[in-house]
C-alpha cells in the first residue's frame, strides 16, 4: 500500500491541534511545536501511525471480519457514513446506544424486530392493523432505522473500533477495553491516548482533516477486501469439479495392484492365494496311500 501523502495532511489541516492551555500531556510525544497558543502536531509521526493502522485495519478486512465506525459529532456524521458506507462495514453517527458491544444479544434482537416489521409490511400483516396501529410501527421502524439500520449486518461482534473523537466516544472506548476489541482513534492535543491500542495522531474537529483520514483508513480496507476475493476465487479454481471423485491413496494403490495383476505379473498380495493349490494334491495322495494298506490288511 502507497505511503500516506504529507503534503497531503498538511493541505487538510490534520496538524492543528487545540490551544495549549488544554492540553493533555501524554500526548506530548506527537506535539511538534507550539504557535500562538496553539499545539502542532507532528505529522511525520502521523504519517508513520497512520500507515500502522491502515496496515493492521487491511488484515482485518482480508480475515473476513468487521471494523465497526464511530463517529456522532456533527463534522463527521456525513463523511464517515459515506466513506465508510461505500466498503460495506458497519457505523454509528447517531447516539451510542449503551450497551452495544457488551450487550450485544440485546441490540441483535431490536435489528430483527426492525426485520419482522418488514416481514409484516411485505407479507401483507401490516394491512390487518388499524391505522392507529400502523402509525405506531412505522413511527418505532423508523426509530430504529435511525438509529441500527447501518449496522443491521452486524451479526457477531466487531473485531475493531474505529473512533473519531475520543472524548465524546468514550463510552463506546470502554466497552471495547472491557471485550478486549482493539481501538483505532483520530487523537488530538487534548485527549488522551492511553486506551487506545492504534493512535493516529491528527485533528478531529476539521472535516477535511476527518476525510484524508477516513479515505486512508477505507481505501487499505478496501484493498484486503479485494484480495480476500481473489484469494477465494483461486481456491474455488483449484477445488474438483463437482462430481469429479479424488482417489484416496488407499484405493489407488489398490487399483494399481489389480492393474499389475490383470498384467500377469506378480504381485505380493496374492503370494498366499498360490501357495494354496499345492497343498490339496498332498492331502489326496496320503488318502489314496492309506486305502490299499487297510486292503492287504484285511
Amino acid at each position: 500500500m502507497p505511503r500516506t501523502d504529507f503534503n497531503q495532511l498538511l493541505e487538510a489541516g490534520v496538524h492543528f491541534g487545540h490551544l495549549k492551555r488544554k492540553w493533555n500531556p501524554k500526548m506530548a510525544p506527537y506535539i511538534f511545536m507550539e504557535k500562538n497558543g496553539i499545539h502542532i502536531i507532528d505529522l511525520h509521526k502521523t504519517v508513520v501511525k497512520l500507515d500502522e493502522a491502515s496496515a493492521a485495519l487491511k488484515q482485518i478486512a482480508k480475515s473476513g471480519r468487521r471494523v465497526l465506525f464511530v463517529a456522532t459529532k456533527k463534522q463527521a456524521k456525513e463523511i464517515v457514513a459515506e466513506k465508510v458506507a461505500a466498503v460495506n462495514m458497519p457505523y454509528v453517527t447517531e447516539r451510542w446506544p449503551g450497551g452495544m458491544l457488551t450487550n450485544f444479544p440485546t441490540i441483535r434482537k431490536a435489528v430483527k424486530k426492525m426485520a419482522t416489521i418488514d416481514k409484516m409490511n411485505s407479507d401483507g400483516t401490516y394491512d390487518n392493523f388499524s391505522k392507529r396501529e400502523r402509525l405506531q410501527i412505522s413511527r418505532q421502524r423508523a426509530k430504529l432505522e435511525k438509529n441500527l439500520g447501518s449496522i443491521a449486518d452486524l451479526t457477531r461482534l466487531p473485531a475493531a473500533l474505529f473512533v473519531v473523537d475520543v472524548q465524546k466516544e468514550i463510552n463506546a472506548i470502554k466497552e471495547a477495553k472491557r471485550l478486549s476489541i482493539p481501538v483505532f482513534a483520530m487523537v488530538d492535543t487534548c485527549c488522551d491516548p492511553t486506551d487506545i491500542d492504534y493512535v493516529i495522531p491528527a485533528n478531529d474537529d476539521a472535516s477535511k482533516s476527518i476525510a484524508v483520514i477516513l479515505d486512508t483508513v477505507t481505501v487499505a480496507i478496501q484493498e484486503g477486501l479485494m484480495e480476500r476475493k481473489i484469494e477465494k476465487e483461486k481456491e474455488t479454481d483449484a477445488a474438483p469439479a463437482e462430481g469429479e471423485k479424488v482417489a484416496k491413496p488407499a484405493r489407488a494403490r489398490k487399483m494399481v495392484k489389480e492393474a499389475v495383476a490383470v498384467g500377469g505379473e506378480p504381485v505380493a498380495a496374492a503370494a498366499p492365494a498360490a501357495e494354496e493349490p499345492p497343498q490339496a494334491p498332498k492331502a489326496k495322495v496320503a488318502k489314496a496311500e492309506v486305502a490299499p494298506a487297510e486292503e492287504i490288511a484285511e
